[in-house]
């Protein structure tokens, strides 16, 4: 396929090729000849081809190598790039998208011109001259009136002030009681004066406001409109795009988008992801994949989590039914189930115990609490009520990552748990994690102030979100830098999902993910993120429990 499949030269043994398809869900480095076509894309985009350096100041995005191997048995890798590059679907060298390009041509622009002037007339409501007209016209009336309110205000405060003082004048003086009792009936009625003055006053004002309010709320209401009859048309266009996706799967069975997805609606997007245009055009042409590498170049996307020049596996969330479908039939390696390992039958190890609780050092690789899949079954909790079957729990109290080490702080009946639990909740436990980091990092220390939520498109990652995640901070401290590492101590203050990996590869936290997180960074060995010392209130005793176990790395 001229213009599409880059041959290698020279041509791979066939002892460089992989037995078999890796899963495009695998976090790992990618197949030796992945990672060369992938290079070879990289040292393109380096030198500005084929779209200039402008193209990714902005935003980045992930593109994809496929190695195929054509009828001959020659090898070489298909491109692609995910949603649009440089505003274009389709940009030399690399595959086309999964819908019919020329079909949605021939819809597509006056629909955008529809959805344009929709965005226009939306932007001439919101800060038109007529919208600033009235909303400036209105604050200009509010800001006179709040002065006016603020003067009355002042007036009414002396008025009070010199009501009190006769008071006082008026206890004083020898008066009869008749005399006494009328002079404190006119300064009441004075009192009652200023009281319907105020009044007044704001009901004068709700009546010259109601006129330019009623404009403001107008324009407003017009917007309200305009945005349901936007979103109900974005809405059946999103329809009428999943129904351009229909696809194809090894075996030759095809099947619509949507139906992929169903009973839900496919995530936006889907469908336009890298891997889904490279296997789709392999095998519409006769190729057969060998190995995928997928990776992010440019600038990381502001919810963090990607790194350029960096692999990483296929979403699940948007790839998931996709690639499942279209790799049927294919000799593909499963998709690997994290926290399902064998784990040692002595671990955890006990760290700390008494009649009421247990602290354990709990491994990498080791779930704190089960998973949802038969196969997940494993963990810490499952571990210690087997080791402690007398017990009413033991109930773990927090959680770790299943790829982090530490302490783990479990309880062995139910007002124990209570009272631990209200103690992370109040936040009086103090926890102190050792990290490795993959990068330097400027400062000494200092805090991490992100909110965090679920990537619905990628679970189990987390993203930042300013508006719709929960508040997540973290205070460090570099410990000791060296050859392009840094170890460092964290301290959370809230337990968000992984908080500390994201706080440490976010750019706007340290920039610098943790070493071996297959993630947030470069998958390795472990992931070195150890929680090193666990500070408590025992709830028993009342006396402050510290425990300590270092890190293994």
């Amino acid at each position: 396929m001229p213009g599409f499949v880059t041959y290698f030269d020279p041509q791979p043994g066939v002892v460089e090729l992989p037995a078999r398809l890796g899963s495009p869900f695998d976090p790992g480095p990618p197949h030796p000849m992945a990672q060369r076509a992938g290079e070879q894309m990289m040292a393109r985009l380096r030198s500005a081809q084929p779209m200039p350096a402008s193209a990714f100041q902005e935003r980045g995005k992930m593109f994809g190598a496929l190695v195929v191997a054509d009828g001959d048995g020659r090898v070489g890798y298909l491109r692609a790039f995910s949603g649009m590059l440089g505003g274009s679907w389709g940009v030399d060298g690399f595959v086309g998208p999964l819908f019919d390009q020329t079909q949605r041509d021939a819809w597509w622009p006056p629909v955008e011109a529809e959805l344009v002037a929709f965005d226009q007339r939306l932007d001439e409501l919101a800060s038109g001259p007529q919208a600033t007209a009235a909303r400036a016209a209105l604050a200009l009336l509010e800001a006179g009136q709040a002065s006016a309110a603020v003067e009355l205000t002042a007036r009414h405060g002396a008025n009070r002030q010199r009501r009190q003082q006769q008071r006082d004048d008026i206890a004083r003086a020898a008066l009869s009681p008749e005399a006494r009792q009328a002079a404190l009936f006119v300064l009441a009625q004075d009192s009652r004066a200023d009281t319907v003055a105020f009044r007044r006053l704001r009901a004068n004002h709700q009546q010259e406001r109601e006129p330019l309010a009623a404009a403001a709320r107008a324009l407003d209401e017009q917007r309200d409109v305009i945005k349901q009859r936007r979103y109900t048309r974005s809405s059946e266009l999103v329809e009428q795009m999943f129904d351009g996706y229909q696809i194809t799967s090894a075996q030759g069975e095809v099947r619509p988008l949507r139906a992929l997805f169903a009973p839900a609606t496919p995530p936006g997007g889907s469908g336009d992801c890298a891997a889904p245009k490279l296997f789709a055009h392999a095998l519409r042409e006769r190729l057969r994949p060998i190995a995928l590498a997928e990776f992010w170049w440019g600038p990381p996307p502001v919810t963090g989590g990607r790194h350029s020049g960096v692999y990483y596996p296929s979403c699940r969330g948007k790839c998931g039914p996709v690639l499942s479908h279209m790799l049927d039939g294919l000799a593909v390696d499963p998709a690997p189930v994290f926290g399902g390992g064998r784990i040692d039958a002595d671990q955890p190890r006990t760290v700390f115990e008494d009649r009421w609780l247990v602290v354990v050092d709990k491994p990498t690789g080791l779930l704190s609490v089960p998973g949802r899949s038969v196969n997940l079954r494993d963990s810490v909790l499952a571990r210690l009520r087997a080791r402690y079957p007398e017990a009413s729990g033991p109930l773990v109290v927090h959680r770790l990552d299943l790829d982090a080490s530490g302490l783990l702080l479990a309880a062995k009946d139910n007002e124990t748990y209570v009272a631990l639990q209200r103690q992370f909740r109040d936040r009086d436990v103090e926890k102190r994690y050792i990290a490795c980091l993959d990068g330097e990092v400027a400062d000494d220390s200092g805090t991490i102030d992100l909110a965090l939520r679920v990537d619905l498109d990628d679970r189990p990652r987390q993203i930042h979100d300013p508006v719709h995640g929960k508040a997540a901070v973290t205070d460090w401290r570099v410990l000791t830098r060296g050859d392009g590492r840094v170890r460092i101590a964290l301290y959370p203050r809230t337990g968000r999902t992984h908080q500390l990996r994201v706080h440490a590869a976010h750019p706007m936290g340290l920039a610098a993910p943790i070493v071996g997180d297959r993630l947030y960074g470069r998958p390795g060995e472990r992931l070195m993120l150890h929680a090193e010392a666990l500070s408590f209130t025992h709830p028993h005793t009342g006396k402050r429990v510290e425990i300590r176990r270092d890190a293994p790395f």
